[in-house]
Order: structure tokens, then C-alpha cells, then sequence
């Protein structure tokens, strides 16, 4: 759907975060005399009236019947279309849509193909993957934007022009790609663990939402990590398919870069932490190739990126114990790849946060052969990975303490360090509760820790460049 067919419809805005004002915005720009209505929360209503459009209605109420009043409700991503009243609209005949596929429609050529897309998704690594895409393009002259989930809406980006489009998308986005009957040059889906159960209502409907960006987008080529057992098995008949991290693409063999049998680069050096990151670079090589463009004479501008913050990001050090801040960690995969990360050093890691019923058995596991000096829990699920952790806790050899918040955790952390090591922020869990997002909740770890949070906070590179 092309925003001009919203002209003269009953369309209604569900959200009003970034992706709900970018919605707004774009709307209006096309269609400056389209009624619109808004449904948000009680505390967004006064930037919805400072926004000073006449034609723009406020409710609070998105219940099934009102929604139902509507032809078609532009949804911010992150409210599920699961949802009792998202479905009772749907089955009354309302349309329900993203900002990202009203872009995507807006940019389909005549083949459907979005020309010099490349969009990104996976469990984890999928925002600095995306960056990195952007920021090895640019170093080989290529106007290149960086958009979507990373934190710059699609929508904000309507009428600019670009070279190519590094995107990255979440499992609440891939559908929209779907849905929008445009298809992208490059889809790359890095891995799959289980994640978003409280939006996708199980694991089996994530994996399935997620990999809708392959089977219903139908990208001219799909670039997937061929060590996921998931992707490995897809048959993708409309799709070209190319590999990345096993011998016949690009891969890593300890910290050398290959491309089939070419060794390319020692990657040791590179500002891209663990070994999960620099996978993603045979990643981002992979779909450089795919573009038809030469990635292995622009595999070394990966030594000039700049990492994202809340990261594996390094804070600093202060009386012996080094404070690393990886608040988008909100898987337990996650966190084992941090602590893999710090093998050989001490830690105290910091995990829990908002219970989206996933299970930590396997990092519980990997805590009996390979546990940190010390786990603090946290947040609404410390409790439940306290009481699978507290039985192993002895055996391992780890402290195991739990802390009401992150103030206390830090504390704790730091105290069961004694003066040496690394604390690590890596929950394992998403922020929601104390903190909107990942991003507030790593901001309030280096406050707390003493350093200062606008100093680490910054993405750069959104946009286009």
C-alpha cells in the first residue's frame, strides 16, 4: 500500500514513539488534508497536541471496537497484531500496516525490487552488522543511508535518495517487508534463538514472523549464516542464496578472514568485540558481494568503524574493575557470548530484567564448565534465574547473589570483585519496567557507575552519508 492510496480512507495511527511520529510526518506531507486519528498512551497526548494539526484526532481507548472504525490503523511496531483487539479489528476488516512497508512500497521498482536495499535481521548482532554494512560502503564512495530499527524510521527518509539502503529490521518489522509486495535486492538473517515470546506469542511464530523478510519478501538474494541449523535448512526457490560462515563463503578460521580459500585479513585487531562480531562481518562481506561490489578491497576500512554503544561497550576503569556496558543484550545467548568475550579475566555479571518467559537452562549449562567469579540477578526474572542458578552455585564455583535493582546489582558486582576485574552489564533481558529501553537502562549503568551518559550514547552515522 502507497500512501496515496490512504487519501480519503478512515485511517487511524496506533503508537506515537518514533515510528508513530515518522508515520504522522510522512502522511501529512503527502496528504496535507487526510483526517487522521491517533491512539496513544495518556502520557504522549501532550506531544500529540503540540504537534498544532488540526486534522489530527487523540484517543486513548484501542479497543477492538474502535479500532474496527477504521479502514486501515498504521502501527508502530512494537504493539503486537496479536493482540485480542488487533485481531477482533482484522476480523472486522481492518488493515493493519508498518511505516516500513509503506516505504518499501513508496521505493518498489517495476520488478518489485527496492533498488540497493539490503536489510538486516537476526536474533543478535543485527545493529552493528547494519552499521558496519553502511560504514564499509561509505568508505568505498557509495552514498549509503542507515535506517530502520537501528534508530532512524524509514518513513524519516521518504523522499531522500541513496546509493544503498543498509536496513536494519526487528521481528516486529520483517512482516512489513512482507506485506508491502516489494521485495528487497539483499536479505541477510544472521541467527535465530528464541526472543519477543511475549510479542510473537512462541517461539515457533518468532521464528516463523522472522523469516517472512525470505519466504513471503522473496529478496532477489538471501544472504544467511550458514552455522544456523534453522537457516540451514530453508529452501528458498525465488531466492539466490549465498552463505556466509562456512567454507565456501566468507568464514573465520580462528581470527583469520577467509573468502572460500583466500585468507584475507587477521581480524584480532578489529574494533568489532567477540568473536559473534566479527562473524557478522563475514556477514556484511557476504551481502557487499551480493551487491555485486568487491568486499574484500573494502574488508579493511572494518578497522576505522566506530562500535555502537551499549555493546560490549567499554566504559572505562576506576580502582582496579573495568565496567563494560552490553544493555542490548536481551537474550541468555547474549550473555554467554559476553562472557565468552571476557574468558580468563574475572567478572561479575549482571543478568534479568523483564520476564518474557524464555528459558535460561542452556546458560545455566554452560555456567557448570565455564562460570564468571560472580552473578548478580535482577528485574522481574532475577528471581526464577536465581533459583535455577542458586543449586550450581557451589559446584561452579561462582558467587551468586540478587539484587532489587541495578543500583544494588552494581554493588554487589562490584563488591564480590574485591578490587579486581570486570564488571559486565549483559541482562540477557529486555529493560521494560525501571527503563523504556535498553538504551535508558545502559545510560543509568555509567551514570551510576561515574562516567558520563551522553558521552557513551550517541549512534553515528544515521542517515545518509
Amino acid at each position: 500500500m502507497k500512501l496515496s492510496q490512504l487519501d480519503g480512507r478512515r485511517v487511524a495511527l496506533w503508537g506515537w514513539g518514533r515510528e508513530g511520529r515518522a508515520a504522522w510526518r510522512a502522511i501529512r506531507a503527502r496528504l496535507p488534508a487526510q483526517p487522521l486519528t491517533v491512539f496513544c498512551s495518556h502520557g504522549e497526548a501532550a506531544s500529540v497536541r503540540a504537534c498544532g494539526d488540526p486534522l489530527l484526532a487523540l484517543e486513548h481507548d484501542a479497543s477492538g471496537e474502535r479500532l474496527s472504525a477504521f479502514e486501515v490503523v498504521v502501527k508502530s511496531p512494537g504493539i503486537s497484531p496479536y493482540k485480542p483487539e488487533a485481531l477482533a479489528a482484522t476480523g472486522n476488516g481492518t488493515r493493519f500496516i508498518g511505516g516500513s512497508a509503506l516505504w518499501f512500497a513508496e521505493r518498489a521498482g517495476a520488478d518489485g525490487i527496492v533498488p540497493g536495499s539490503v536489510c538486516i535481521t537476526g536474533t543478535k548482532g543485527k545493529s552493528t552488522t547494519t552499521a558496519l554494512l553502511a560504514h564499509l560502503l561509505r568508505a568505498g564512495g557509495h552514498r549509503t543511508a542507515l535506517a530502520g530499527n537501528i534508530g532512524l524510521p524509514l518513513l524519516d527518509l521518504l523522499d531522500a535518495t541513496a546509493d544503498y539502503w543498509a536496513i536494519e529490521l526487528s521481528s516486529y518489522q520483517t512482516g512489513d517487508v512482507a506485506a508491502s509486495g516489494a521485495r528487497p535486492q539483499v536479505a541477510v538473517v544472521l541467527n535465530l534463538f528464541p526472543e519477543h515470546l511475549d510479542w510473537h506469542g512462541s517461539h515457533a511464530r518468532y521464528v516463523a514472523d522472522k523469516l517472512r523478510l525470505l519466504t513471503e519478501a522473496r529478496p532477489r538474494i538471501a544472504v544467511l549464516n550458514g552455522n544456523d541449523p534453522t537457516l540451514a535448512g530453508l529452501r528458498l526457490p525465488e531466492s539466490q542464496v549465498c552463505w556466509f560462515g562456512r567454507g565456501d563463503g566468507w568464514h573465520l578460521r580462528e581470527d583469520m578472514l577467509y573468502r572460500g580459500d583466500e585468507a584475507v585479513m587477521d581480524t584480532a585487531s578489529l574494533p568489532l568485540p567477540g568473536r559473534h562480531n566479527r562473524g557478522n562481518l563475514c556477514a556484511v562481506l557476504a551481502a557487499i558481494d551480493a551487491l555485486g561490489l568487491d568486499a574484500a578491497a573494502l574488508a579493511t576500512q572494518a578497522a576505522s568503524f566506530q562500535p555502537l554503544p551499549h555493546r560490549l561497550q567499554v566504559l572505562g576503569s576506576r580502582d582496579g574493575v573495568t565496567w563494560v556496558n552490553d544493555s542490548i543484550s536481551t537474550t541468555p545467548h547474549a550473555s554467554l557470548a559476553a562472557l565468552e568475550l571476557y574468558r580468563g579475566r574475572r567478572v561479575a555479571i549482571l543478568v534479568g530484567g523483564h520476564d518474557r518467559g524464555i528459558a535460561w537452562d542452556d546458560f545455566a549449562s554452560a555456567m557448570r564448565a565455564s562460570a564468571p567469579a560472580a552473578i548478580v540477578t535482577m528485574g522481574q526474572n532475577g528471581l526464577r534465574i536465581h533459583a535455577l542458578l542458586a543449586p550450581l552455585a557451589a559446584s561452579a564455583g561462582f558467587a551468586l547473589e540478587a539484587a532489587a535493582g541495578l543500583g544494588e546489582a552494581m554493588r554487589k558486582a562490584e563488591a564480590a570483585l574485591a578490587g579486581e576485574g570486570v564488571v559486565l552489564l549483559s541482562p540477557g533481558a529486555p529493560s521494560f519496567g525501571p527503563y523504556r529501553d535498553y538504551t535508558e537502562r545502559g545510560r543509568d549503568f555509567a551514570r551510576l557507575a561515574g562516567f558520563d551518559p551522553d558521552a557513551i550514547s550517541s549512534i553515528a552515522g544515521l542517515g545518509i552519508a
